[in-house]
């Protein structure tokens, strides 16, 4: 099976500016990713998507390929990812003048996976030929229980209600955060499909501690503190 796998590490952020390349325990993020897919040796070819040459270069740097520049109007805020990496597919396949079969595409902004995440979901999408697979965890917030909506009138209510509302969250549907981590495509799904979840997506259980995704200052530190917990573990 040829793999490749797809980095998407734009410059702009305004959660925490420029964080792909900010130094977290000391190390630039990005190369946490960077250092996990290499250290996996399952990818035949591990491609950095950017628009900038800072990333770009640095990517180099740290031993993988990069060297086109995404387009602008794949590099905004509100630009949705999907695209992104199968911009990526097409620059990968014409470059390296060869067809990948699957897609895994690894998030800059999720460094505390494992390295048993990455093969057991891969082993779940090959085993149950899903279309694509997506990862996540069991969510702190319930909708049926502890999530609201606030009405036109103003009055708060449940975002979905049920016939007998739970009295407990532990009583209520088990839900989940989508936690940004692993994506897997086949490479046919992922040229003709603009939904992340399709009736054939498969779904992989990460755990909690696993699965923040930096998108603030406060997940930053949080992240940073688990960092420096597993660390001394080790000692």
């Amino acid at each position: 099976m040829s793999i490749l796998c797809t980095i998407c590490a734009r410059s702009g952020s305004k959660g925490v500016p420029n964080k792909n390349i900010k130094i977290l325990s000391g190390k630039p993020l990005l190369a946490y990713t960077i250092n996990y897919a290499k250290d996996s040796g399952l990818f035949d070819f591990i491609v950095v998507s950017t628009d900038s040459k800072d990333i770009r270069d640095l990517s180099c740097k740290l031993g993988v390929e990069s060297w086109f520049l995404r387009p602008k109007n794949l590099s905004l805020d509100s630009s949705p990812k999907i695209p992104v990496i199968r911009h990526a597919l097409k620059e990968s396949e014409s470059k390296f003048e060869r067809e990948f079969k699957t897609i895994i595409d690894l998030d800059v902004t999720s460094p505390l996976r494992n390295r048993e995440d990455l093969t057991k979901c891969l082993e779940s999408f090959n085993k149950g030929n899903f279309d694509n697979m997506i990862t996540g965890s069991a969510s702190r917030r319930n909708p049926y229980f502890n999530m609201i909506e606030i009405g036109n009138s103003g009055i708060p209510v449940l975002s979905k209600r049920l016939e007998n509302v739970p009295k407990s969250r532990q009583k209520a549907p088990k839900v989940f955060d989508l936690n940004a981590s692993i994506y897997i495509w086949k490479r046919e799904v992922l040229i003709r499909e603009d939904n992340l979840i399709t009736p054939n997506t498969g779904f992989y259980e990460m755990p909690e501690e696993r699965s923040f995704d930096i998108d603030s200052s406060l997940d930053w530190m949080i992240v940073e503190m688990i960092m420096k917990k597993n660390l001394n573990e080790k000692k």
